[in-house]
Protein backbone atom coordinates (compact mmCIF):
# COMPACT_ATOMS: atom_id res chain seq x y z
CA UNK A 1 0.00 0.00 0.00
CA UNK A 2 1.41 3.42 -0.96
CA UNK A 3 1.86 5.60 1.61
CA UNK A 4 -1.03 8.08 0.17
CA UNK A 5 -3.44 5.47 0.30
CA UNK A 6 -2.51 4.73 3.56
CA UNK A 7 -3.06 8.76 4.93
CA UNK A 8 -5.93 8.84 3.31
CA UNK A 9 -7.59 5.57 4.77
CA UNK A 10 -6.52 7.18 8.52
CA UNK A 11 -8.38 10.42 7.39
CA UNK A 12 -11.27 8.14 6.17
CA UNK A 13 -11.12 5.67 9.24
CA UNK A 14 -10.61 8.94 11.58
CA UNK A 15 -13.37 11.15 10.08
CA UNK A 16 -15.66 8.41 10.62
CA UNK A 17 -14.56 7.51 14.68
CA UNK A 18 -15.28 11.37 15.08
CA UNK A 19 -18.51 11.16 13.48
CA UNK A 20 -19.52 7.86 15.61
CA UNK A 21 -18.85 10.38 18.72
CA UNK A 22 -21.48 12.59 17.97
CA UNK A 23 -23.75 10.01 19.27
CA UNK A 24 -23.98 11.50 22.55
CA UNK A 25 -22.14 8.71 24.81
CA UNK A 26 -25.39 8.18 26.93
CA UNK A 27 -24.83 5.86 30.12
CA UNK A 28 -26.64 3.06 30.41
CA UNK A 29 -27.32 3.96 34.11
CA UNK A 30 -29.96 6.02 34.80
CA UNK A 31 -32.20 5.93 31.34
CA UNK A 32 -34.80 9.24 32.62
CA UNK A 33 -31.42 11.24 33.53
CA UNK A 34 -30.28 10.79 30.62
CA UNK A 35 -33.14 10.77 28.17
CA UNK A 36 -34.10 14.21 30.08
CA UNK A 37 -30.11 15.35 29.46
CA UNK A 38 -30.44 14.37 25.89
CA UNK A 39 -34.11 15.24 24.88
CA UNK A 40 -34.54 18.54 26.68
CA UNK A 41 -37.40 20.40 25.06
CA UNK A 42 -36.83 23.72 23.57
CA UNK A 43 -39.36 26.63 23.21
CA UNK A 44 -41.36 24.81 20.19
CA UNK A 45 -41.63 21.59 22.40
CA UNK A 46 -39.80 19.66 19.78
CA UNK A 47 -36.71 17.58 21.90
CA UNK A 48 -33.11 18.89 20.92
CA UNK A 49 -31.57 16.42 18.84
CA UNK A 50 -28.99 13.62 20.26
CA UNK A 51 -26.73 13.41 17.05
CA UNK A 52 -26.22 15.30 13.76
CA UNK A 53 -27.98 11.77 11.98
CA UNK A 54 -31.31 12.96 14.57
CA UNK A 55 -31.38 16.02 12.94
CA UNK A 56 -31.09 14.32 9.30
CA UNK A 57 -33.68 11.86 9.66
CA UNK A 58 -36.01 14.13 11.45
CA UNK A 59 -38.50 16.07 9.05
CA UNK A 60 -39.50 19.37 9.73
CA UNK A 61 -43.33 19.27 10.07
CA UNK A 62 -43.53 23.57 9.81
CA UNK A 63 -42.80 23.61 6.22
CA UNK A 64 -43.49 19.74 5.11
CA UNK A 65 -47.71 20.04 4.31
CA UNK A 66 -48.87 16.29 2.53
CA UNK A 67 -52.13 17.47 1.63
CA UNK A 68 -53.57 18.33 -1.92
CA UNK A 69 -54.39 21.68 -1.96
CA UNK A 70 -58.00 21.29 -4.24
CA UNK A 71 -58.71 18.53 -2.58
CA UNK A 72 -58.64 20.68 0.55
CA UNK A 73 -60.21 23.42 -0.87
CA UNK A 74 -62.90 21.49 -2.62
CA UNK A 75 -63.69 19.95 0.97
CA UNK A 76 -63.65 23.28 2.25
CA UNK A 77 -66.12 24.50 -0.58
CA UNK A 78 -68.62 21.48 -0.89
CA UNK A 79 -68.81 21.67 2.88
CA UNK A 80 -69.36 25.37 3.72
CA UNK A 81 -72.99 25.34 5.57
CA UNK A 82 -70.99 23.41 7.92
CA UNK A 83 -69.18 25.60 10.66
CA UNK A 84 -65.10 25.12 10.79
CA UNK A 85 -64.50 23.84 14.19
CA UNK A 86 -60.31 23.16 13.69
CA UNK A 87 -58.28 23.07 10.47
CA UNK A 88 -54.89 21.45 10.51
CA UNK A 89 -53.11 21.34 7.07
CA UNK A 90 -50.03 19.49 8.21
CA UNK A 91 -52.54 16.65 9.82
CA UNK A 92 -54.92 17.00 6.76
CA UNK A 93 -57.81 16.80 9.07
CA UNK A 94 -60.77 19.10 8.74
CA UNK A 95 -63.23 19.38 11.61
CA UNK A 96 -67.09 20.73 11.44
CA UNK A 97 -69.62 21.31 13.73
CA UNK A 98 -73.38 20.26 13.13
CA UNK A 99 -75.04 22.38 10.43
CA UNK A 100 -77.44 21.55 7.79
CA UNK A 101 -77.65 21.88 4.36
CA UNK A 102 -79.30 24.51 2.05
CA UNK A 103 -82.92 23.04 2.06
CA UNK A 104 -82.53 20.30 3.77
CA UNK A 105 -83.88 19.23 7.33
CA UNK A 106 -80.91 17.07 8.76
CA UNK A 107 -78.13 18.51 10.71
CA UNK A 108 -74.38 16.85 9.69
CA UNK A 109 -71.06 17.17 10.75
CA UNK A 110 -67.96 16.10 9.13
CA UNK A 111 -64.27 14.96 9.87
CA UNK A 112 -62.73 15.29 6.31
CA UNK A 113 -58.99 14.11 6.25
CA UNK A 114 -57.04 14.31 3.06
CA UNK A 115 -54.10 12.37 3.35
CA UNK A 116 -51.84 12.24 0.32
CA UNK A 117 -51.07 14.99 -2.28
CA UNK A 118 -52.21 12.68 -5.37
CA UNK A 119 -55.88 13.88 -6.58
CA UNK A 120 -56.83 10.63 -6.44
CA UNK A 121 -60.18 8.77 -4.18
CA UNK A 122 -57.92 7.16 -1.95
CA UNK A 123 -56.64 10.70 -0.71
CA UNK A 124 -59.56 11.87 0.64
CA UNK A 125 -61.81 10.43 3.93
CA UNK A 126 -64.75 11.52 5.03
CA UNK A 127 -67.08 11.04 7.73
CA UNK A 128 -70.15 11.99 7.92
CA UNK A 129 -72.55 12.01 11.20
CA UNK A 130 -76.02 13.24 12.05
CA UNK A 131 -77.43 13.48 15.44
CA UNK A 132 -78.78 10.11 15.45
CA UNK A 133 -75.24 8.78 14.41
CA UNK A 134 -73.31 7.88 11.07
CA UNK A 135 -74.52 8.05 8.27
CA UNK A 136 -75.21 5.89 5.09
CA UNK A 137 -72.42 4.63 2.96
CA UNK A 138 -73.78 5.83 0.32
CA UNK A 139 -74.64 9.31 1.45
CA UNK A 140 -70.45 9.19 2.71
CA UNK A 141 -69.76 8.25 -1.04
CA UNK A 142 -71.98 11.01 -2.21
CA UNK A 143 -70.27 13.96 -0.70
CA UNK A 144 -66.80 12.10 -1.52
CA UNK A 145 -67.73 12.21 -5.15
CA UNK A 146 -69.16 15.73 -5.00
CA UNK A 147 -65.43 17.07 -3.34
CA UNK A 148 -63.61 15.29 -6.06
CA UNK A 149 -65.92 16.48 -8.51
CA UNK A 150 -65.06 19.94 -6.94
CA UNK A 151 -61.50 19.61 -7.05
CA UNK A 152 -61.16 18.41 -10.10
CA UNK A 153 -62.74 21.91 -11.55
CA UNK A 154 -60.46 23.99 -9.42
CA UNK A 155 -57.48 22.12 -10.75
CA UNK A 156 -58.99 22.68 -14.46
CA UNK A 157 -59.21 26.16 -13.72
CA UNK A 158 -55.59 26.57 -12.07
CA UNK A 159 -54.55 26.10 -15.47
CA UNK A 160 -51.73 23.46 -14.59
CA UNK A 161 -52.42 20.23 -16.23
Amino acid sequence: MTPIRSARLLLITTACAALAGCGGGLSSGNSSAASSQVASADGDGLANPASIWDVLRRPDANTNVHVNKYIWNASLDVLSFLPVESVDPFSGVITTGYGRPPGGGRAYRATILVNDVALEARSLNVALQTRNGPVSVGTARAVEDAILARARQLRIADGRL
